[in-house]
Parts: C-alpha cells; sequence; structure tokens
C-alpha cells in the first residue's frame, strides 16, 4: 500500500507571526517602488503618449459603469432618504441630505472602487502579464526604465482621471436623485434645488475630489506593485490581481475614515 502523504501543518503562532512579517513586508515593498515612481514623474524623458493613454484607459473607458453606477447610487439613496424623511414630515430636506453625502462620501469611495475593479485590476493583469512572460526585462535591457515607462504614466494618470470620474458619479447622482425625488416621487422641484442650495456648500465637493485623488494614487500604487512583482506564471499572476483588488477596497475604506476625520475633525 501506498504511504498516505503527509501533510505539514504550521503552528497557530507561526502563521500569525508569517501574517504580520508578509503585511510589513507588503507596505514596505509598496512604499519603495511608489517612492521610485514619484521619482521619475519629475524627470525627463516624459512620456506623454503612454500618460495619455492610461488617462484613456483608466478615465475615458470607465465613463460608462461609473455614470451607470452613479445614477442609481442617487436614484436609491433618494429613495430612501425620502421614505426615511417621511416619518418626521422632512421630504423637503431630500435634496440636501442626498447631496451632502453623495459628494462627501459615496461619490469618491464608490468611483474609486469602480476604477478599481475595471482599471485596477487590469493594470495589475498587465503588468503581472509582462512579468512572467520577461517584457518588462526586455525593456530594462533596452536601456529604458520599467518604472518611467510602465508606472509613472499609471500613477499619475489615475491622479487626474478619478477626481474627474468623481465629479461625473456626483453629477449623475443627482441627477438620479432627482428623477426619484421629484418625478417619481411627487416632489416639489423648487424645494428640492433650494434645499441643495442651504445644505450643501463648496467644501462638500472639495471634500469628494481631494478624496477621489488620494483614492486614485492609492489605487494605482497597489495595483502596479503586485503587477510589477507577480511570479509564477498564469496562476501568479490571477493571485496578483486578486491581492490587487482585494487590498485596494480594504486600503479605499480605511483611507476614507482617516480622511473623512481629519478634514472634519476641525469641525466636530
Amino acid at each position: 500500500m501506498a504511504a498516505d502523504a503527509k501533510t505539514e501543518v504550521k503552528n497557530p503562532l507561526t502563521q500569525l507571526l508569517d501574517g504580520v512579517l508578509g503585511f510589513f513586508e507588503n507596505i514596505g515593498t509598496t512604499v519603495t517602488l511608489t517612492g521610485k515612481t514619484l521619482a521619475w514623474l519629475f524627470r525627463p524623458p516624459f512620456r506623454v503618449s503612454q500618460i495619455l493613454a492610461a488617462m484613456d484607459f483608466i478615465g475615458v473607458q470607465s465613463i460608462f459603469i461609473v455614470g451607470l453606477t452613479g445614477t442609481f447610487s442617487g436614484m436609491v439613496l433618494a429613495l430612501q432618504t425620502s421614505h426615511a424623511l417621511r416619518t418626521f414630515s422632512a421630504e423637503g430636506r431630500v435634496g440636501g441630505i442626498v447631496a451632502v453625502s453623495l459628494t462627501r462620501e459615496i461619490a469618491p469611495v464608490f468611483a474609486a472602487i469602480m476604477v478599481t475593479a475595471r482599471a485596477g485590476s487590469a493594470m495589475a493583469a498587465e503588468l503581472g502579464n509582462m512579468r512572467v512572460t520577461e517584457q518588462i526585462d526586455a525593456i530594462a535591457t533596452m536601456g529604458v526604465s520599467p518604472v518611467q515607462y510602465l508606472l509613472a504614466p499609471r500613477l499619475l494618470a489615475s491622479v487626474i482621471m478619478v477626481p474627474l470620474l468623481c465629479v461625473l458619479y456626483m453629477s449623475v447622482g443627482m441627477v438620479g436623485a432627482y428623477a426619484v425625488a421629484v418625478g417619481l416621487l411627487g416632489g416639489d422641484p423648487g424645494v428640492f434645488m433650494q434645499s441643495i442650495r442651504d445644505t450643501a456648500v463648496p467644501k462638500d465637493l472639495f471634500m469628494g475630489i481631494e478624496k477621489a485623488a488620494v483614492f486614485g494614487f492609492l489605487i494605482s500604487a497597489i495595483s502596479c506593485r503586485h503587477g510589477y512583482f507577480a511570479s509564477g506564471g498564469a496562476r501568479g499572476v490571477g493571485v496578483a490581481t486578486t491581492r490587487a483588488v482585494v487590498q485596494s477596497c480594504v486600503t479605499l475604506l480605511i483611507a476614507n475614515y482617516l480622511l473623512t476625520q481629519a478634514m472634519l475633525g476641525n469641525d466636530m
């Protein structure tokens, strides 16, 4: 009879220690690579064509999905808010509450998550495939920095385009909210618009845009890191892509809390 295969079982304490060490190693690698990428942003030659191509991929090609999710987010937010406020006979405050919620929190976070799902995953998969097929090594042997040629344009494009997509999300979200609050639920359009003017301030808009710029930076930094250091063939590329998306989404939510706390701390 064949001997039973023995499976090595690690000590739980060892597993925990490996996880902690891997976490800090991952942070260190990401910070180091991102620092090199930032340094290359200010050194010639400037890859304008690469930057424009990245802006098209990250921004322009994400317009449909961001616009679609933004519209329905605004619609459901108006529907839920209206039903909640009806208990207090305060349906006239729907416009202002939806505007503040969208601009401060929902638009930057959800737009960034959509970009992560569509563009962040693609960046990690593309760079990972280039790594395992030795295309990145080939670029380096030609005397071109892979960090400058591949990573810097994506990082800059993300910082530029995610805030623009956030503004789009806000805009279509408010259109969807207006359609539900006024068109579907029969609210007064004048009251809806006046509620926005009474409640929302320019600071809310700027808060959302600033968050989106930070989120764009984080998405690109994390996705590029996992793709750039992928290994292990097709399976390794899949693992790197999955980790890029999961870690980006978790980091976005953590960063959103920290940014909100910092921005609202003086007003509390």
